[in-house]
């Protein structure tokens, strides 16, 4: 039988949650050697790792790096693929690079870095699973890319895509057109409008915006989708609403945003 001791022992005890939560973060030098970079000024990557809810002043998270590590990510993949595939037409070269530069092989890589235990996130973030989450290690990958141009240049960023992402095998492009095309096909060939495409919100400072966008086509419940341009968001709503409808097969790679 239990007393009022251990009554109180017990709630003094933390849950193995908070233990989790307040678990110390690794010591950077173990990441910049799974990414394959010694940083000289340690402050771009603190940057690159730390969330907005955890940020001091406008420009202390990692979005301002994210934005520019997306345009670093697309140049290298590019330029490599490029010279990689010379008989390459467009149209496949282009699908090898979403297929590249999607959101969830950028969160894959991040993973294979161990990038959650290092990441700089509010409690509330810590407590609902925001070192695993895969909006957060995408953005996070990128944002260190970005920290790498800024600190070595972008040849240093180029080695760390070629090894990480390896866009010069010879794999499979991803083949099937994107999800916007493959649904309004879908619509189409069933004599339906035209889907339409609604910003829900749009959350944000004016240089790193996030947008939710609502994809409606007649007949179905909308298919919700969020990214850091309109573009990227009316893609994943269209995909949602293609995987919750089980309409073919979703498909693998959407464009990024380039512009």
């Amino acid at each position: 039988m239990t007393g009022p001791d251990s009554d109180e022992e017990a709630q003094a005890r933390p849950s193995s949650r908070a233990r989790r939560a307040h678990k110390p973060r690794p010591p950077l030098a173990v990441l910049e050697e799974r990414i394959g970079h010694s940083f000289a000024d340690r402050s771009l990557l603190t940057r690159a790792l730390t969330h907005t809810s955890k940020a001091t002043g406008r420009g202390g998270s990692y979005q301002r790096l994210e934005f520019l590590g997306d345009r670093v990510l697309g140049l290298a993949v590019a330029d490599q693929l490029y010279a990689a595939f010379p008989d390459a037409d467009e149209g496949d070269l282009s699908r090898r690079l979403a297929g590249l530069v999607r959101r969830e092989t950028c969160a894959a890589v991040a993973a294979s870095w161990e990038v959650g235990p290092h990441l700089i996130l509010g409690q509330g973030e810590v407590m609902g699973g925001g070192r695993r989450n895969q909006t957060i290690l995408a953005d996070v990958c990128e944002a260190l890319l970005g920290a790498v141009y800024l600190d070595a240049g972008f040849e240093a960023a180029r080695a760390i895509v070629a090894a990480h992402f390896r866009p010069a095998e010879p794999t499979a492009a991803p083949r099937g057109r994107d999800a916007k095309s493959a649904l309004q096909e879908w619509a189409m060939s069933r004599s339906l409008a035209i889907p339409t495409y609604a910003v829900v919100e749009r959350t944000g400072p004016d240089h790193a915006p996030r947008f939710r966008i609502a994809v409606q086509v007649e007949g179905l419940e909308p298919g919700l989708g969020e990214g850091t341009s309109k573009r990227i968001a009316e893609q994943e709503a269209a995909r949602a609403l293609l995987d919750r409808e089980g309409i073919g097969a979703a498909p693998e790679a959407g464009p990024t945003e380039t512009a």
